[in-house]
């Protein structure tokens, strides 16, 4: 089944942040549908900074290659703002889906931009980001592809003025609509009131962000098809990391916290070394 095809049934997609081939294997053996690569988590876990628009073009699109040769599922790829004006979006847009993108979120922020759930973000204008994607309507090899327009405009110029570029955006031909960092739940209704039927609309899960944290189950009532937690993984992985150094400093060794983790094999088993193995003696054998 195509994500566009997914999209369009009652029950709403769950897909979480990955952040490389490794994550994103995890969320495949977990059963979920499909995969967020978050540019937040890239910058958290790679280069251990905030989601400030440090993470580049060239990165995002190595990670894409490497998560799409090693899982199935459909890859949702945060492109951030295109990494540029229109023409970089082209560019992004056919490299991405290239890769192995099944989708690919641009959004209005300037650059750098910052996480939706940041202070001090600023806009190109609406008519700015309408070129955008259309320009990556365009580049687009196949229309199995979606385009993600999000706004980020609640935070910046308000929440009328949000569903104004929002509509907009959908326009301009988007097929998923994602107005970021609606405040409550009333809001969250709104935006799903007011593009009822016209669009797949997503919905972003962040811990100690400013939107409340419901369900996916939760989420599909109200109107939303699409639900991704982008940084959630990172943040359940700091803690558990943490209290194992912890362990580690305080004890000199890690059995202490052997209970709470797996062993070589246990990794090795995840990871598929027993059939790469299989599969290198039966070439070895001719």
């Amino acid at each position: 089944m195509s994500l566009r095809d997914r999209l369009a049934q009652d029950t709403p997609l769950l897909a979480p942040g990955a952040y490389d081939a490794l994550s994103a294997l995890l969320i495949e053996q977990a059963g979920f549908e499909a995969i967020y690569l978050s540019g937040a988590s890239i910058a958290y876990t790679q280069l251990g900074r905030p989601d400030i628009g440090l993470v580049s073009f060239d990165h995002v699109a190595d990670v894409v290659g490497r998560v799409a040769e090693r899982v199935k599922l459909p890859l949702i790829v945060d492109g951030d703002t295109g990494f540029g004006n229109a023409v970089n979006v082209q560019r992004t847009v056919r490299i991405f889906e290239r890769m192995g993108a099944s989708a690919i979120q641009l959004e209005d922020q300037t650059f750098p931009k910052k996480c939706g759930h940041l202070a001090d973000k600023s806009l190109v204008s609406a008519q700015e980001m309408s070129g955008k994607i259309r320009a990556a309507l365009d580049a687009r090899a196949s229309d199995q592809t979606l385009i993600i327009a999000r706004t980020d405009a609640i935070g910046v110029e308000g929440f009328e003025a949000a569903l104004d570029r929002a509509h907009a955006y959908v326009e301009a031909g988007a097929d998923v609509l994602f107005v970021e960092a609606p405040r409550t739940i009333g809001e969250m209704s709104a935006i799903a009131h007011a593009f009822a039927g016209r669009v797949a609309l997503l919905a972003n899960m962040v811990e100690g962000g400013k939107t409340p944290l419901l369900d996916a189950s939760e989420l599909g009532r109200i109107g939303f098809k699409l639900v991704i937690s982008p940084g959630a993984l990172v943040r359940a992985l700091v803690p558990t990391a943490e209290a194992f150094l912890a362990s580690l400093k305080a004890n000199g060794a890690t059995r202490p916290f052997a209970e709470r983790m797996i062993d070589m094999g246990g990794v090795n088993d995840r990871i598929g070394l027993a059939d790469m193995a299989a599969a290198g003696a039966a070439y070895a054998a001719g």
